[in-house]
């Protein structure tokens, strides 16, 4: 039986790392590159980095001397994969098949689509076709409207596709994809734990890897994600606010019986 695995997520705006609560509020945390050689030393799986900036102004503004001058996207994810000895996957603003080469050449070792994935979805099978489908990781973001089922929406949370979560995971698994990134929009940055039932019908729909996003806020929370039908458990602002998060995280992912490396 293959391992689950543990992923922190980072995200990036305008060349600072930030968290997200429901995709509106964003609080800058720190230094893109730091963070990375931080995790290099703890035990994580992965690492998926997501560029959320939604204009094309890069700044550091708090730079700490070691890192400077790091205003270009690109220039960030060479930084990073420099630092990065995990299997890294970057996403945001990748719209076309050159956009997926420049961040392999730069390091990336997959790549994850949103926006350009609903909007072209023969965007897939190019990628798979080229890079291969175990690079390419479609992204869906998901709101649940309140007592009822959940809706894909792309363009940073703001636009409703009218889709579900699982019909839309199912038709890119069809395009190519390798993996989906599956993260609730309602539960991002809110701590209640991962929407299970979004989880469960996505993973019931789809023969790839499913990975759980969104609503973390406890190490015991992971495994109801896995439990769920996850392969794999992700968290972004627990990652941040807690020291040795990785071993707590998989101390209680194992408690659970999650089959995970230690």
């Amino acid at each position: 039986m293959l391992k689950k695995r543990l992923i922190p997520v980072l995200l990036l705006q305008n060349g600072m790392l930030v968290r997200s609560e429901a995709f509106s509020i964003h609080q800058i945390i720190g230094n893109p590159i730091i963070e990375v050689q931080r995790f290099n030393q703890w035990n994580v799986d992965e690492l998926i980095y997501l560029d959320i900036s939604r204009s094309d102004d890069y700044d550091l503004r708090r730079e700490d001397g070691k890192v400077r001058g790091l205003k270009d996207p690109l220039v960030i994810l060479e930084e990073v994969s420099k630092t990065c000895f995990m299997p890294l996957t970057w996403g945001g603003r990748i719209r076309t098949i050159d956009d997926m080469r420049q961040r392999f050449l730069r390091g990336a070792d997959k790549i994850t689509i949103n926006t350009a994935a609903v909007e072209t979805p023969e965007l897939i099978t190019q990628a798979a076709k080229i890079f291969g489908s175990q690079a390419v990781v479609v992204c869906i973001d998901a709101k649940r409207y309140e007592g009822g089922s959940p809706e894909v929406f792309i363009d940073g949370g703001r636009t409703a596709t009218g889709m579900s979560p699982e019909g839309w995971a199912k038709k890119a698994e069809g395009f190519g994809a390798g993996e989906i990134l599956l993260q609730s929009i309602d539960r991002d940055g809110m701590g209640n734990g991962y929407d299970l039932g979004m989880i469960r019908s996505v993973s019931e729909a789809v023969s790839i890897p499913v990975i759980a996003l969104g609503g973390i806020g406890a190490y015991g929370q992971y495994a109801d994600g896995i439990k769920a039908g996850a392969s794999a458990a992700a968290a972004a602002n627990i990652w941040h606010f807690k020291e040795l998060s990785d071993m707590g995280g998989k101390r209680a992912l194992s408690k659970s019986g999650v089959n995970i490396r230690m």
